[in-house]
């Protein structure tokens, strides 16, 4: 759950899967759901899946479940594609589903490049050279712009701390790009769209275990300001949908609740 929303800043479209051996809604998928609610994807597939466990009827009977769980949220008119990842059933329909409705957004690659850090890790392991040692990785999607290697970047807000009167302090991070790599292809540049994984010369330690998660990175000097306090003028209140359960019926009078 924790890494989905992580990575929910960058999606274009989202697959909500289920299984169609249990009933549905399953309390992972609700909260899957009310993430999709909150960053208003409009481009939804729903997977009901492993239908080569279930008997026709049950599949069935499971796909009006679905349709009653997203009635009325951003998920009610996505379709349901009936499939089993196991035995390749329906792969190809959900191909032409990803190809022809979910439209490829328009890319900038004219504006200074922007990341959002959705992981951060270091890569080495216990016992190397300190001459093997590199620097931290920071893994996300391009918003903007395009990035290339040795590149001057800057990460902030970067670290984080407090100063003597309890008001929050934020020092950006400096370095400068020395790898880019999508999957197992080394990069010279990178453009917006898909994951990137950026190598730097940040100390691994400050990249540990995804503690920059939810940091932006781009060029030096061209990253917004820093805030440290946000006054809302007004507030919206957003109710999500996910499931609704009978209330308990009211005890009958006795004595004993009766005022």
């Amino acid at each position: 759950m924790a890494t989905m929303l992580n990575g929910a800043a960058v999606m274009d479209a989202a697959l909500l899967l289920i299984a169609g051996n249990e009933p549905c809604p399953q309390p992972q998928t609700s909260e899957h759901l009310a993430a999709v609610e909150i960053m208003r994807l409009q481009h939804i597939i729903i997977l009901q899946n492993k239908v080569d466990l279930v008997k026709e009827e049950d599949a069935l009977a499971q796909h009006q479940q679905i349709r009653r769980f997203v009635a009325g949220t951003v998920a009610d008119s996505a379709p349901v594609i009936p499939m089993s990842a196991v035995l390749k059933y329906n792969v190809d329909v959900l191909c032409e589903y990803l190809v022809h409705r979910v439209p490829e957004p328009r890319r900038d690659f004219l504006s200074v490049p922007r990341l959002i850090v959705i992981r951060s890790f270091d890569v080495n392991k216990p016992g190397m050279e300190a001459a093997e040692l590199r620097g931290g990785v920071a893994g996300g999607s391009i918003l903007q712009g395009v990035l290339r290697v040795g590149d001057r970047i800057e990460i902030r807000p970067g670290i984080l701390s407090k100063n003597n009167d309890g008001s929050m302090r934020a020092e950006p991070i400096y370095s400068v790009v020395k790898s880019l790599y999508a999957e197992q292809n080394d990069l010279q540049y990178a453009v917006p769209g898909g994951l990137i994984g950026v190598g730097t010369l940040i100390d691994p330690t400050l990249t540990r275990a995804d503690r920059l998660v939810g940091q932006v990175l781009g060029l030096r000097d061209q990253l917004p300001s820093i805030f440290t306090e946000v006054r809302f003028l007004s507030l919206t209140l957003t109710l999500v949908r996910t499931l609704t359960l009978p209330l308990p019926l009211p005890l009958a009078p006795t004595p004993d609740h009766t005022p």
